[in-house]
């Protein structure tokens, strides 16, 4: 095999393909980069759960495969000066050249390399942009307690135009709604996706259209040139919509941005999982935390107060995490009692908000 490439577009596929690379891979070969060239290049990893394959424009004067160490190819790549990049090999090593760099890398097997999964028929795309957003706001609410699979998946519901996600660990609930363009006018699918790995592929692939798939057990997600598949998880997922809508008593409306810098800065006097309290009263929300060791902060912010005065806690990332999905001047706090969880959406008149974050609150002290 011998190519050229841009050192720019190398080094942007290498990293993007290199995210899915096991840390402790279970064969050697599966730390491995694997790269084709012939009409283009191709840039693969995969790891039996997750694959990634980038396409790229190369000139190849020989085309070939070449099975090389990901993680170091990663790192030389992003190192390598501002020319064109020469990748040639050579029996068992690939000798990479970039103006004066030189670096020669043994190469694994390439037959030991397992083939990847084919990707499963699309269903459906959306905007790159959409689809991030909907996962940046629903991902903080999964697991990361890997003895409970099903609580670190997003649940994706998929009815027509419409794609509602969700996710919960437990403590909270984020769920998201928006439309999308479907393949097909009846398209109707139900899946659990790590989030972990969804949250990477929506980085990664918001500058364009995302195209969706779904298949035996495997989603894929392609856009630009890039592909992801990964393995899904169990189906078994909470009636969450049924815990999202109740009878609030009270709702107070909130500016998220003078809300957020508030909470922010009296949670640096809380101690690790302390809670910050919130005494809305008419016109007024004062938020306080510490009294301990540390010390203690207290600051008021303005909001309007719809029922009876309340004092409610929360744990002070858990706030955070549901006010910084809210993409609307103002955030509602929808609340019951102190002893019952609240909801968090966004302010949008009488139309049904697109973000709901429903949290637990902590027992006043």
């Amino acid at each position: 095999m011998k190519i050229r490439v841009n050192r720019d577009v190398l080094a942007d596929a290498v990293a993007w393909a290199a995210r899915v690379l096991p840390s402790r891979p279970v064969v050697p070969v599966l730390s491995g980069l694997l790269l084709e060239a012939g009409d283009e290049l191709s840039l693969s990893a995969f790891d039996y759960d997750v694959s990634a394959r980038a396409l790229v424009d190369a000139d190849v004067a020989e085309p070939g495969s070449v099975l090389i160490p990901g993680k170091l190819l990663a790192e030389i790549s992003r190192s390598l000066p501002a020319e064109d990049v020469e990748l040639v090999t050579e029996g068992a090593e690939a000798v990479l050249t970039c103006g004066s760099a030189e670096f020669g890398l043994i190469t694994m097997p390439v037959e030991d390399f397992p083939a990847l999964p084919a990707m499963p028929p699309s269903i459906g795309a959306v905007g790159g942009g959409v689809f991030a957003s909907a996962v940046s706001q629903v991902a903080p609410a999964a697991s990361r307690d890997d003895t409970l699979p099903m609580l670190t998946g997003i649940r994706v519901d998929i009815e027509g135009e419409s794609v509602a996600m969700a996710a919960t660990d437990r403590y909270r609930i984020a769920a998201h709604d928006f439309t999308w363009r479907p393949a097909a006018p009846g398209v109707a699918v139900s899946a659990m996706v790590p989030a972990k790995v969804l949250v990477e592929v929506a980085k990664s692939l918001r500058g364009g259209e995302v195209s969706v798939a779904m298949g035996d057990g495997v989603a894929g997600f392609e856009s630009v040139g890039r592909s992801t598949t990964v393995r899904l998880l169990d189906e078994q997922f909470i009636d969450y919509r049924a815990r999202l809508t109740s009878d609030w008593s009270i709702r107070a409306d909130v500016a998220v941005t003078p809300f957020v810098n508030a909470i922010k800065r009296v949670a640096l006097v809380a101690e690790r999982n302390t809670a910050i309290r919130l005494s809305f009263s008419q016109g007024q929300v004062l938020i306080q935390a510490g009294g301990g060791d540390i010390g203690r902060g207290a600051e008021v912010v303005a909001c309007e107060l719809r029922g009876d005065d309340i004092q409610i806690a929360f744990q002070s990332q858990f706030l955070l995490d549901g006010l910084t999905g809210i993409e609307t001047e103002l955030a509602r706090i929808n609340m019951e009692s102190p002893t019952r969880p609240a909801l968090i959406q966004d302010v949008t008149g009488d139309a049904q908000p697109a973000f709901r974050y429903l949290v637990m609150s902590l027992r006043l002290t």
